[in-house]
């Protein structure tokens, strides 16, 4: 994050992201209810990421919070779409320099080492919205003016679920932003290491712009041990070289 005091930060991102960890991964593996407390994980996250970084912006975390409820209760747990979060957007505008867009795609643990190592790149995690909601789950109830705490559906049982649609968004803003040089990082230990079912491939792919990014670089990593199934020259990863070479894109490539 551009001009935060590193150390502070850090400390209170693990502080809430450990005492967040086990509510939001109990919810993910049995597809309970909305994550528990999330209105006080959502604002205290919102709080921590404005007051310690120098964002050049001013943020209501309290109105955020207004906006993503107003959005999501009294409505159907499979009737969420990403127009209703179009208020929620508005109350958290947020623009990146150019140059540090990292888009990743069935990569998350080599995502966050990577980003690790090559702390000028930033992700979609690293936006207010991507840190305040991150591996958060949440679903209304139209009888109910409450977020349901019982039982939210599997992502896959709808496609205007309400985590989903707000992802969603959110992506197609992160990569309608993306300018400058940008890296996509993708698994060359897997099989259709990309895909145009994924969040890359169906949403931020679209949503990029020739005339905003002057070079995608591709990166294709794999795992210590093996397997190296993909690469630039074999595999899902020449179906992405072909459509950026299709729309204008620039590219380059590297791996391991």
């Amino acid at each position: 994050m551009p001009s935060v005091t590193s150390a502070s930060f850090a400390i209170i991102s693990i502080t809430i992201w450990f005492s967040t960890f086990q509510l939001s991964r109990r919810q993910a593996g049995a597809q309970l209810g909305t994550t528990p407390n999330i209105k006080h994980i959502v604002i205290g996250r919102c709080f921590s990421y404005t007051t310690l970084g120098n964002l050049g912006m001013r943020y209501d975390c309290e109105d955020i919070w207004r906006q993503f409820e107003e959005a999501v209760v009294h409505q159907s747990s499979c009737n969420v779409t990403e127009e209703h979060y179009y208020h929620l957007f508005n109350a958290m505008p947020q623009i990146w320099p150019c140059d540090r867009f990292l888009f990743w795609s069935k990569t998350r643990a080599l995502m966050h080492t990577f980003a690790a190592v090559f702390q000028h790149l930033w992700t979609l995690e690293d936006t207010l919205v991507g840190y305040m909601f991150n591996d958060l789950i949440w679903c209304g109830q139209e009888e109910d003016p409450d977020f349901d705490f019982n039982s939210c559906p599997e992502w896959s049982t709808c496609g205007t679920h309400p985590v989903f649609s707000l992802w969603k968004q959110a992506s197609k803003n992160f990569a309608e932003m993306a300018c400058g040089n940008i890296t996509v990082l993708l698994n060359g230990s897997i099989v259709n290491a990309f895909s145009r079912q994924s969040m890359f491939g169906s949403v931020e792919l679209d949503g990029l712009n020739p005339e905003r990014v002057n070079y995608v670089h591709i990166k294709v990593m794999s795992n210590l041990q093996g397997p190296h199934i993909e690469s630039c020259r074999q595999g899902s990863v020449i179906d992405l070289i072909q459509i950026l070479q299709s729309r204008g894109f620039l590219w380059t490539y590297g791996g391991t």
